[in-house]
């Protein structure tokens, strides 16, 4: 698996696994937790050692167990979580503790590879004041980095700014007609590696169509195309499927590069 390195001089593999519905009832986001771990086993068996799970998706646990049934090291795993940006959890600092240390609970680890404020809110001081705190998590070496997700740049701008540690990544929605190229390129501007959540997801049937004439001729499938796309700007992507053959499809990116035409007509999709 290709890594980048974070601001932090760790590496966080280029492809990882969304979960959000894994381990659940019906497969729905908002399912009763089931404790089924078919798709991460799947996901682990096909190559993923990236897996991205959060306090509210609930199925922390369900990764957990999913990493310990796998019987391959802890090490070969790179487990992101994240923290509500909800008063619940972030009021003060022992709501903010508290949620770390119920995750590293359910997540059965030592360590969490990366933690993220899930959202950002209008309270600007707060944040920072959330950001802190997850700071001493990382000089403890509990957290080995921290950043943020769904931030816009006056967010992203504002912590820069006001914290010792800096965001090592940031994590947003990015696909055809949501490219999110604005907060991307200041991501890479300010060395903060983008992650891109829903990658195939909200896909017009005309940009599939034109995604999968451009695979076609690298004999690869127009999500393969879409994937390769984003790597290729440095981008993470963060692909989820219950399908052991569409996550094995989602790994195969490697083997083929866009041309500059290419590159064009996708950005503009």
């Amino acid at each position: 698996m290709r890594t980048i390195e974070l601001n932090t001089g760790i590496q966080i593999p280029v492809i990882g696994s969304g979960t959000n519905t894994f381990g659940k009832e019906n497969k729905a986001y908002q399912g009763a937790i089931n404790g089924d771990t078919t798709e991460l086993a799947a996901a682990i068996k096909a190559g993923y050692r990236h897996f991205d799970t959060a306090i509210s998706y609930r199925n922390e646990a369900v990764v957990g167990k999913a990493i310990k049934e796998s019987g391959l090291d802890r090490s070969e795993f790179f487990i992101t979580s994240k923290i509500p940006g909800t008063s619940e959890y972030t009021k003060d600092a022992a709501a903010v503790k508290s949620a770390v240390e119920s995750s590293v609970s359910a997540l059965q680890t030592e360590t969490i590879d990366l933690y993220l404020i899930h959202h950002p809110w209008d309270n600007l001081e707060e944040i920072a004041a959330v950001w802190a705190v997850l700071e001493t998590y990382v000089d403890h070496g509990i957290i080995k980095a921290i950043g943020v997700s769904n931030f816009q740049e006056k967010e992203l701008a504002y912590l820069l700014d006001n914290s010792r540690i800096k965001p090592a990544v940031n994590q947003v929605e990015s696909h055809p007609g949501k490219w999110n190229d604005g907060i991307i390129g200041y991501s890479l501007a300010h060395h903060v590696v983008p992650e891109a959540w829903g990658p195939l997801s909200r896909i017009s049937d005309n940009a599939k169509e034109q995604l999968a004439a451009i695979g076609a001729h690298h004999q690869k499938s127009w999500s393969q195309v879409v994937l390769r796309y984003q790597i290729e700007r440095g981008v993470v992507v963060i692909p989820k499927s219950h399908a052991a053959e569409h996550q094995a499809v989602n790994l195969a990116l490697f083997d083929f590069s866009l041309t500059e035409e290419e590159k064009d007509i996708i950005k503009g999709l």
